[in-house]
C-alpha cells in the first residue's frame, strides 16, 4: 500500500496498480482482497492504491510506472449509491471506509481514478467492478436524471471487465505480459472495449447484434426499453452475442460474458491465504463492511431469482457457480482454528441457491428466461437443498463451531420445493430473526418485480413458524419482511393494500427500502420509460418524492412519527374507511401525542423566516445594548474629568423663541 512496503519487499518496480475507492481487506468478500490475492498467485507483483486522494495524480506516481496496467474499480458498490440515498441525500456513512467515514472517494469514482491514472503515466488502463459492470454502455442515471454514455468512453479507459473479473483479468495481464499491445487484446470474453472513429463498424451478423445508438435511446424512450430488453436476453455465457452501440461517432463493443467458473477454479480462489483482516495501517479504525461480513463464508455465486430492480444477473449471471463442500469446510476450519466462533452466514445473493443447476444441459445453453422461478418454477429446475443442508450440518459439526446462522435472506418459494429444509432452518440455522424479501404484496407490482405472489410467504411463514413451535421448549422466532416503496407500478391505492395485510398479519416494518434505479437493471429502465422492457406494456411510476414518501409512511403505518403522511394518503387513496377507532382501521381520527409535526412547505417557509426574524431582532437589541454600554462608560468618564459646575441665572424666557444655553 505505499512506496516503502515496495522497498522492504525488496521490489525495483510493480507489475499492476489495483486503485479501488474501498478500504483495503484481505477478505474474500471484498473485490480488492480477493483480486490481488489471485494475482499475487499468478507471480505478479500487486501495489494497492486504496481510497486515494484523487484531487491530484501525486498518489499515483508513487509507485512509478506500472509495469502492465492499472486496474481501477470504484469498489464493492456504486459510488453514487454508496454516496447518496433514494431521496438524492448524502449518506452518514461510507460501510467501507475506515471508522465509516464519508468523503474517501469521489463521485463517479471509475472516471476520477481513470483521469488520474491517465495523468500519472502511460500505461494501459483496465477498468472493472460493480460500477464499471453496469454502466457499460447507454444506461439511466437516476442521480443526474438522464441517460449516460458508456463509462468506457467518458473514463477513455483501455479495456472494460465486466461481471465476476477473475478469468478475463487474468487473460488481459497475460497477453500484456507476452508483449501484445492492449489495443489488439479484443476477443476477450467479460470485457468491452472502444471502436475509434476511424475503424469500421462490425456487421451485424448471427454473432454480432447492433444495439439502438445512445443518441437514439436519448431521443425516444421505446428504444432504451429496447436495448435493455435485447441485453438482458444476450446474457446468458452459452447463448450471447456480440453487442455492438453507437455513441455518436464512436461505439462501443462489448463481447459475450465470461463463461462460468468451475467448481476446482473457485475453490482454488478461495483457498487462497486471506488473513481476513483490514490492513495493519488503519490501526484502531472499524471497517464497519468487515465487521459484518468477517465471520461469514460464500459459498457459491450467481442468482437465477432475476428481480428486476437487482442488477446482479447483469454482473454475477443467473448460473450458480457453487464451491465443494470440502473448501468451505477447510475455510472455516482455518479461520476457527484459534478460537470458538459462530459463523453468521453460509450462503450467496440468495442462500438456498447453493448447488442448485438446471438438469437439462441442453435447455440450459439455450435458455433466455430471465428467473427460474417466475411465474413459474422451471421443471428443469434442480430444486432439492440436500447438499446445503448436508453442507450446514457438516459445518455444525466442526470442533470449534458453537452456531450456523444464514444471513444472506432465503428465497420463499425457492424454499417450499423441499420443506424438510425450512423445518431445518427453524430448528438449527435461525439466531430468532430469518430475513426473507417479499417486497410488496399488490400482484401487478410482484409481477412487474419479478417476484412470487404473496400467498407463498404467506405459506412459507405458516411451514417455518410450525417448525419452530414443534421444539421443546418452542423457539421464539420472527421473519423480518424487506418490504420496497416507490416501485414502478406502484399506486398510492397498492401501498395501501399492503399497510392493510401488515396490520392483518402483525407486521410492524422498523425499515423500509426506498426503490433506487440501479443502473443497467430492469427496473431503471421502467422507471425512465413507463414501459416495462420485456412485454412493451406502459406502467405508472411514482416519480415524484412526496408521493415516494408518504407510500413509505404507508410501510410504517403503525409508526407514530409518520402518522400524518398515513392520514394524507389514506385520504388521497379514497380510504378514509381505514381512519377511526374501529379495529379494522389502520390510524386514529386524531394524531397521537408523539405524533411529528405536520409542517406543509409554507409552514416550514414561515417557520424559518420567523427564526431568522427573531435572530435579526436579538441581534439588533444585543447591538444596542452594547452601544448603550459603551455611552454609559463614556458619559462615566466625562464626568469624572468635568469641572464643577457654575450656578448662572438664565434671562427670562421671551414669547416666541427658546432661550439661548
Amino acid at each position: 500500500m505505499s512506496a516503502d512496503e515496495v522497498k522492504q519487499l525488496g521490489w525495483d518496480s510493480v507489475d499492476i496498480v489495483f486503485v479501488t475507492g474501498d478500504a483495503y481487506v484481505d477478505h474474500p468478500s471484498f473485490a480488492n482482497g480477493l483480486l490481488t490475492r489471485l494475482l499475487e498467485d499468478e507471480g505478479y507483483r500487486v501495489a494497492v492504491l486504496a481510497q486515494p486522494d484523487w484531487h491530484s495524480a501525486a498518489p499515483w506516481k508513487q509507485f512509478g510506472k506500472p509495469n502492465l496496467a492499472f486496474c481501477i474499480s470504484a469498489g464493492n458498490m456504486d459510488s453514487m449509491l454508496n454516496h447518496y440515498t433514494a431521496n438524492r441525500k448524502v449518506r452518514n456513512e461510507d460501510a467501507y471506509s475506515p471508522g465509516g467515514k464519508i468523503g474517501l472517494r469521489p463521485d463517479r469514482a471509475t472516471l476520477a481514478y481513470s483521469q488520474r491514472a491517465r495523468e500519472a503515466a502511460s500505461a494501459p488502463i483496465i477498468i472493472g467492478g460493480i460500477e464499471a459492470s453496469l454502466r457499460r454502455l447507454t444506461h439511466y442515471d437516476y442521480w443526474s436524471d438522464k441517460l449516460k454514455r458508456s463509462i468506457l468512453l467518458d473514463s477513455k479507459a483501455d479495456l472494460l471487465v465486466y461481471g465476476m473479473g477473475e478469468v478475463p483479468l487474468l487473460e488481459i495481464l497475460r497477453r500484456l505480459k507476452n508483449g501484445e499491445s492492449v489495443e489488439t487484446i479484443r476477443d476477450v470474453r467479460g470485457t468491452a472495449y472502444r471502436l475509434k472513429q476511424t475503424e469500421d463498424l462490425p456487421e451485424e451478423t448471427e454473432t454480432t447484434l447492433h444495439l439502438p445508438s445512445h443518441e437514439e435511446a436519448e431521443e425516444d424512450k421505446s428504444q432504451f426499453a429496447k436495448m435493455t430488453r435485447l441485453i438482458y436476453q444476450n446474457l446468458n455465457p452459452y447463448l450471447g452475442i456480440t453487442l455492438v452501440q453507437e455513441h455518436d461517432k464512436e461505439a462501443v463493443i462489448v463481447n459475450p460474458p465470461s463463461l462460468p467458473l468451475e467448481m476446482k477454479e473457485l475453490d482454488r480462489i478461495y483457498a487462497l491465504p486471506f488473513t481476513r483482516e483490514k490492513h495493519p495501517s488503519y490501526g484502531q479504525q472499524n471497517i464497519p463492511a468487515l465487521e459484518t461480513v468477517k465471520d461469514s463464508v460464500v459459498s457459491h455465486r450467481g442468482c437465477f431469482g432475476g428481480c428486476t430492480f437487482c442488477a446482479l444477473t447483469a454482473h454475477q449471471g443467473k448460473l450458480i457457480q457453487s464451491r465443494s463442500k470440502e473448501s468451505v469446510l477447510a475455510e472455516i476450519s482455518a479461520a476457527s482454528a484459534a478460537d470458538k466462533r459462530t459463523i453468521s452466514d453460509v450462503g450467496g445473493p440468495s442462500a438456498n441457491m447453493y448447488a442448485l443447476d438446471c438438469k437439462n444441459e441442453q435447455a440450459k445453453i439455450i435458455c433466455q428466461r430471465l428467473s427460474c422461478l417466475v411465474p413459474d418454477i422451471c421443471p428443469n429446475l434442480k430444486t432439492d437443498h440436500a447438499d446445503y443442508l448436508k453442507l450446514l450440518n457438516e459445518i455444525r459439526k466442526l470442533p470449534n463451531i458453537k452456531n450456523v446462522f444464514i444471513a444472506s435472506g432465503i428465497r420463499t418459494d425457492l424454499a417450499l420445493c423441499d420443506k424438510q429444509f425450512v423445518k431445518e432452518v427453524a430448528l438449527h440455522y435461525t439466531g430468532g430473526h430469518l430475513k426473507t424479501a417479499p417486497e410488496h404484496t399488490n400482484a401487478n407490482v410482484l409481477r412487474l418485480m419479478n417476484k412470487p405472489p404473496i400467498e407463498n410467504y404467506d405459506e412459507f411463514c405458516q411451514e417455518f413458524l410450525s417448525a419452530g413451535s414443534t421444539c421443546t421448549p418452542p423457539k421464539e422466532q420472527y421473519i423480518v419482511p424487506y418490504l420496497m416503496a416507490g416501485f414502478p407500478g406502484t399506486t398510492l391505492k397498492a401501498a395501501v393494500e399492503t399497510a392493510v395485510y401488515l396490520k392483518q398479519h402483525g407486521i410492524h416494518s422498523e425499515q423500509v427500502q426506498e426503490f433506487i434505479p440501479v443502473p443497467f437493471s430492469l427496473a431503471a429502465a421502467m422507471y425512465y420509460t413507463g414501459i416495462n422492457p420485456l412485454d412493451g406494456q406502459k406502467i405508472y411510476v411514482p416519480t415524484r418524492l412526496r408521493e415516494r414518501r408518504l407510500q413509505k409512511a404507508l410501510l410504517m403505518w403503525d409508526n407514530p412519527a409518520f402518522y400524518h403522511d398515513v392520514k394524507s394518503a389514506l385520504l388521497e387513496a379514497g380510504r378514509a374507511d381505514l381512519i377511526g377507532n374501529s379495529p379494522e382501521c389502520l390510524i386514529k381520527p386524531y394524531p397521537p401525542k408523539t405524533a411529528a409535526l405536520r409542517q406543509s412547505s409554507r409552514v416550514r417557509r414561515l417557520r424559518k423566516q420567523n427564526e431568522r426574524d427573531k435572530k435579526t431582532k436579538q441581534e439588533r437589541r444585543e447591538h444596542f445594548e452594547e452601544l448603550n454600554k459603551q455611552k454609559d462608560v463614556r458619559q462615566e468618564r466625562k464626568n469624572l474629568n468635568r469641572k464643577p459646575a457654575v450656578n448662572k441665572t438664565f434671562p427670562a424666557k421671551r414669547s416666541g423663541s427658546s432661550p439661548k444655553r
